[in-house]
């Protein structure tokens, strides 16, 4: 596998497959879960829900995290990751996992559940800035004073191939799948899903409409700037989506639609009260996208959605 390559060249569903046989001892395959939107108040239909939630770390990252850790040389600084949360919670467990030191930073806007797992993990955490990329300001100049290795939660081929093995995964367990809805923050997770796919399955980009990254880069025929607001910014919300990531998603995403804040809640809720899946707001940003009407599947139309992150302290028990 090219784990050094800098271009998109190396994304190719064979080096994807050689990542999954790579981590498959140290991440779970995550279960499907069919549900009847007449569950949720509207028409009848099945939907497979992928709990990719239940991974370890609370979210997918953990696939591109131990990709990336197992690919390369590790320097004595170990390494170092800037994250919303999930993405470093996944870092620092890659690296308790294969035992090498890892700093961690977040920006303030961090939950204080994904501050609390990464402190858990025997990572170092460093807090400071307001958004994502303060923390990847912070984490940069870390890089030079300590020699670490940086591991990017988004914009790096070995973490897009690992992101890619839930593609992979997906198949697997559902090989006759029309559509599937994922959630885009810097857009890792739908790039390496749609370096798996290549076209071959219909997948739908779903934002919350306070950080449209995807759909403004979709638009302009680039990545740009765009607004890095709404309940899920500590999930999907960087300023852009990433340079490696963006040609896959201009080839091979199908749809790119935007959910509200609202949106999300209810989808959290639903989540919750019909079938006590939990999720954070951007791991249930794919699933809004159905309840809401944002995207309407056609009839006998096979859709699964992503439920990818569960890094959440929502949930009280009494």
């Amino acid at each position: 596998m090219s784990a050094n390559a800098d271009t998109p060249a190396a994304l190719l569903p064979e080096n994807i497959a050689e990542a999954l046989r790579l981590i498959r001892p140290y991440v779970r395959h995550t279960p499907v879960l069919r549900v009847d939107m007449a569950d949720f108040g509207g028409a009848s239909y099945p939907v497979d829900l992928k709990l990719e939630s239940l991974q370890h770390s609370g979210s997918f990252k953990a696939r591109g995290a131990f990709a990336s850790l197992m690919t390369q040389d590790i320097p004595a600084a170990g390494v170092v990751a800037a994250s919303g949360g999930n993405h470093g919670a996944a870092v620092a467990y890659a690296a308790m996992k294969r035992g090498v030191p890892a700093t961690i930073f977040v920006p303030e806007i961090a939950s204080p559940a994904k501050a609390e797992r990464i402190r858990s993990y025997g990572a170092r955490l460093e807090i400071g800035g307001e958004r994502y990329a303060d923390a990847l300001a912070a984490s940069e100049l870390f890089v030079k004073e300590s020699g670490a290795l940086p591991i990017h939660a988004y914009d790096q081929v070995t973490t897009l191939l690992g992101q890619g093995t839930l593609g992979a995964e997906i198949e697997q367990d559902l090989p006759q799948l029309d559509t599937l809805l994922v959630a885009v923050g810097g857009g890792g997770l739908i790039g390496g899903i749609s370096a798996w796919y290549r076209g071959r399955v219909r997948i739908v980009a779903v934002e919350p409409e306070g950080a449209p990254t995807l759909n403004k880069a979709l638009a302009a025929g680039r990545p740009v700037e765009a607004e890095a607001g709404s309940i899920a910014a500590d999930s999907l919300a960087p300023r852009q989506v990433g340079a490696m990531m963006f040609p896959l998603a201009r080839d091979y995403v199908a749809q790119s639609v935007l959910v509200s804040d609202d949106d999300i809640r209810n989808a959290q809720k639903a989540l919750w009260e019909s079938v006590r899946v939990v999720t954070e707001p951007g791991g249930a940003a794919a699933f809004a996208a159905l309840l809401a009407g944002r995207y309407v599947p056609e009839a006998g139309e096979k859709v699964a959605v992503l439920v990818c992150g569960a890094n959440t302290s929502a949930v009280s028990f009494s």
